[in-house]
């Protein structure tokens, strides 16, 4: 065990200690516990743990990346039969197989004569785990992306990536591609361009006199674009859990395949603007300057469990018009770059939407506060951003945080009165009178039982925004704190291997950022529940199991999730013992005993609902004394 995981030990002791002198009964508690009778029962409940069965599918061929052999024309007949095959596309059969190179200070895009297809894309300022070269997001042995063209009315079917194109026009960051025919001014352009420090690769297609080669049926084309995603981080399994496909159509907000399914989808209900190959950390997208056509296109997402090397496989076939004229063009461009929320806002066309943010008004907690708390303070390490980011929160929910104790507080200095109470109504049962008396009681004392309840529910959507976008966050890849050396992913001190049903439920590996979460959690848990009545236990006997049996849920969630989470939840929860030792301190028990003493002698006003309620009560307690 290396000294990092020593350090992280320490801190559990550490906890435990204070742990033991903060959550020590003061004389006040002593001599009211004394009087109060422990009538806890605990109901133990079985739980039942169905594991779901792992659906796989068998690659298909559409999935594969297709590659044409090259032709060899080694006398006269064979050249007629590629004639005979291709036609006016037959000078383009044969040629020598080039790469070209355009690139910024971002992206390095190559390109194949071989279709005039992107065939590799590497992202300079990233890379592999345990790498230090340039991340590859595809390569030509992962990838296809090809024009299927229909000619000579259907009689044949050619795709681009069959054909050599011959370079017009190269320079640094721009290439013009054609596909020459045999008919003199008849071609097919393909051209990219990329612009300084950007992930955009700006793309048109342009047919030169292909009208009369085209089919005359055919009023549109389609784009045949397919990927294998490469596994690119530390734990595979974690990328299989986010790969999918994104898509956004005209009249539709931006919607995607579940990661976990395997599922073939047809794009009828509107034109598409664009289509994203979406990885943990980075994607590919295409992009049109208008829409590509709804009619025939469709996307399809399948699994690839047995592979090591590959996450899944993704294809898409998306329709671009054609309208038979002597010179008409297609412009679309190409997305490569990390899935990072503001660099894909400024790309419009809501691409931030494939950044998980989290779910309607939990989104906003990390578009105005965590991602711009990344970015400000970027150049610290981000276990000390997050820690920033905790204060911060603390601070902004410290008002909620008092009204939560006191009213815990509040509570448990009414024990004897709401015990009292218990004693009265135990040989003669009637729980409407109890709940009515009770009810009286505390607003006597200026006590509301659900104030502590309601301020806990507005920290949820903090917790749920965070659950969501901090595990996607690419401003946390690779980034080390500790003994963890990647918060975007769990942290491990200890790998015991496959064990049965352990593995399954828990993991192979023990987190220690998870641990600390857990050790915290448990005695928050036990602070929070001596705070409360002790009553609300003997009406809800399994109540008190599951308060403790979440955090073992939550253990083993977080033992395979992101370190970065663990170590927040760690943070929130040390600071709320920190809080609720200087309100202790601040304001004792005997203040409020004081305080709430001195509220139950001022007059109680009575709304009109109560005093609807109340003659309600009166109406039933007549009731069995009629029938008698």
């Amino acid at each position: 065990m290396d000294k990092n995981s020593l350090i992280g030990l320490g801190i559990i002791a550490i906890i435990m200690g204070g742990w033991l002198y903060m959550s020590g009964p003061s004389k006040e508690q002593i001599a009211r516990n004394n009087k109060i009778k422990d009538s806890i029962s605990l109901v133990q409940k079985k739980l039942e743990i169905i594991e779901a069965t792992k659906i796989a599918a068998a690659e298909s061929q559409k999935d594969s990346v297709k590659s044409t052999p090259n032709i060899v024309i080694s006398d006269s007949a064979k050249k007629n039969e590629i004639v005979s095959r291709y036609k006016d596309f037959s000078v383009s059969v044969n040629g020598t197989l080039e790469n070209f190179c355009i690139e910024n200070e971002n992206v390095k895009v190559i390109i194949s004569n071989k279709g005039a297809q992107v065939e590799q894309v590497d992202l300079k300022k990233y890379h592999r785990s345990g790498k230090s070269e340039n991340l590859t997001l595809f390569d030509k042995d992962s990838s296809r992306f090809a024009l299927k063209l229909n000619a000579y009315n259907q009689s044949s079917i050619f795709f681009t990536d069959e054909f050599y194109f011959k370079v017009v026009k190269k320079t640094a960051s721009s290439i013009v591609l054609k596909l020459e025919t045999s008919i003199p001014g008849s071609y097919i352009e393909f051209s990219y361009s990329i612009k300084p420090d950007k992930y955009i690769v700006d793309s048109e297609i342009r047919f030169v006199g292909m009208q009369n080669i085209i089919s005359n049926t055919e009023d549109q084309l389609q784009i045949t674009w397919s990927m294998l995603y490469p596994s690119q981080e530390k734990y595979i399994i974690k990328e299989k859990e986010a790969a999918t496909i994104y898509y956004k159509q005209e009249l539709n907000d931006p919607d995607y395949i579940n990661p976990m399914n395997d599922e073939e989808k047809e794009l009828s209900d509107a034109d598409i603007k664009w289509i994203s190959f979406k990885q943990q950390f980075f994607n590919s997208t295409i992009i049109a300057d208008r829409v590509f056509i709804k009619s025939g296109s469709f996307i399809k997402l399948a699994q690839r469990t047995n592979s090591e090397n590959y996450v899944k496989s993704v294809n898409s076939e998306l329709g671009i018009p054609f309208n038979h004229s002597p010179n008409e063009k297609f412009s679309y461009k190409f997305y490569f770059g990390p899935n990072d929320y503001n660099t894909l806002k400024a790309c419009g066309n809501e691409m931030d939407k494939i950044v998980p943010t989290g779910w309607s008004v939990f989104s906003y907690i990390n578009k105005w506060l965590v991602i711009p708390l990344f970015n400000w303070f970027g150049y610290l390490n981000m276990g000390l951003v997050i820690l920033i980011l905790t204060v911060i929160l603390k601070i902004v929910l410290l008002p909620i945080a008092y009204k939560t104790y006191m009213s815990g507080a509040k509570m448990r200095v009414l024990k004897p009165e709401t015990d009292a109470l218990t004693a009265k109504f135990e040989k003669n049962p009637d729980p409407m009178k109890k709940q009515q008396e009770q009810m009286a009681l505390y607003r006597k004392a200026g006590a509301n039982p659900l104030s502590g309840c309601l301020p806990l529910l507005l920290q949820f959507p903090i917790l749920i925004a965070l659950f969501a976008f901090i595990p996607a966050s690419i401003e946390l890849r690779q980034k080390g704190f500790l003994w963890a050396d990647d918060l975007s992913t769990y942290d491990t001190i200890l790998n015991f291997g496959n064990l049965p049903f352990i593995s399954w439920a828990y993991g192979d590996h023990v987190s220690l950022f998870a641990l600390l979460m857990f050790v915290s959690t448990i005695i928050y848990t036990y602070l929070n529940s001596s705070m409360m009545p002790q009553q609300g236990s003997t009406q809800m006997p399994g109540m008190k199991f599951m308060m403790y049996f979440m955090p073992v849920i939550f253990l083993a969630v977080m033992n395979k999730y992101a370190a970065g989470l663990s170590w927040y939840y760690f943070l929130a929860n040390m600071f709320t013992f920190l809080q609720n030792f200087i309100i202790k301190k601040i304001v004792s028990d005997a203040k409020i005993r004081l305080q709430i003493e001195d509220n139950m002698k001022k007059p109680v006003k009575v709304s009109n609902f109560q005093k609807r309620l109340q003659e309600m009560a009166k109406q039933r307690q007549q009731l069995p004394a009629k029938k008698k």
